[in-house]
């Protein structure tokens, strides 16, 4: 059960440790892109290549699709990027359902752990399988891998590291599920750390606060590129920041204030330095460099 590319990996990993998946539980069509055309998933893309059977109900609870899903006799339902499911769903498989999570829980539960643990200036994140329960994300745990963060890293690096270490991790857990072969684990917080959650970002959420110290800022942004991608204003109009560096120094001008030498370098102050923009995306035109972007504005 997923939609998007992060699920592929583990599901195409599955595949080739010669798991015999019955089906694929994925979401309905929706149109998207100036035409409207349906666009299938990821997920869909894939099975549908590899001749595996696609469902893709609208409502979990639909009996039509309960009584389908229990026509395929799975033994045990794995959920990579899904939604949350309802009990009649994850409680069907006699050897239960088990998620693969974006993290190392019990921190970042919720919807978008990688990008809130860049925002956050973590120096390391993870993933970990675990079975399913009633409330999201605190089910007993299986197995977990650590992936370092580097200073430069976005969310979408991130997403790639994981999705690949998440697809082993995934393998490795069913197969030891298969065996008897696990112990599970209470999701119980052993640090003297506070439990740091990852809810669902909105593109409201993005606005780049230019008051916060810059080293912060500069975590937002990566944390947020390139996808939903941070934002601020660039005369009048939204500007959309992808990939930038940041310098520490002691600053006159007001936080949010551009400096460019309308050649090479466009810099936003925030508190403590300047944010030095490397590529970005105008409102209304395509994404580029900062070069080319300031050969098509005037900055005077």
């Amino acid at each position: 059960m997923g939609t998007p590319e992060f699920a592929v990996a583990s599901l195409e990993a599955l595949l080739q440790a010669g798991e015999n998946v019955v089906a694929v539980v994925t979401a309905a069509d929706k149109p998207a892109g100036r035409g409207q055309k349906l666009q299938e998933s990821a997920v869909k893309k894939f099975a549908v290549a590899n001749h595996i059977p696609v469902l893709q109900p609208e409502k979990l609870k639909d009996p039509v699709f309960l009584s389908e899903l229990q026509r395929y006799h799975a033994d045990l339902q794995v959920v990579v990027a899904f939604r949350m499911l309802p009990e009649v769903v994850w409680s069907m498989p006699p050897r239960g359902t088990i998620n693969l999570h974006a993290s190392l829980l019990p921190q970042y539960r919720g919807a978008a752990p990688i990008n809130h643990a860049i925002i956050n200036g973590e120096k390391e994140s993870g993933v970990t399988t675990f079975f399913l329960q009633h409330q999201i994300d605190t089910g007993n745990m299986l197995f977990s891998e650590k992936i370092p963060i580097g200073p430069h890293d976005t969310a979408g690096n991130l997403h790639d590291k994981l999705m690949a270490s998440g697809a082993q991790v995934l393998v490795k857990t069913v197969a030891s599920i298969r065996s008897g072969q696990y112990q599970e684990m209470p999701q119980v917080n052993i640090s003297n750390i506070p439990l740091k959650h990852a809810p669902k970002i909105f593109k409201q959420d993005c606005e780049i606060d230019w008051n916060q110290p810059v080293h912060d800022v500069y975590n937002f942004i990566r944390g947020l590129s390139p996808y939903p991608t941070a934002f601020t204003n660039f005369q009048g109009k939204t500007l959309k920041i992808f990939d930038c560096r940041p310098h520490e120094a002691v600053m006159a001008d007001q936080p949010g204030s551009i400096l460019t030498d309308g050649n090479h370098e466009l810099k936003y102050v925030a508190q403590g330095g300047t944010i030095d923009v490397l590529e970005l995306q105008l409102e209304g035109k395509k994404r580029m460099g900062v070069a080319e972007f300031l050969r098509g504005v005037r900055t005077d």
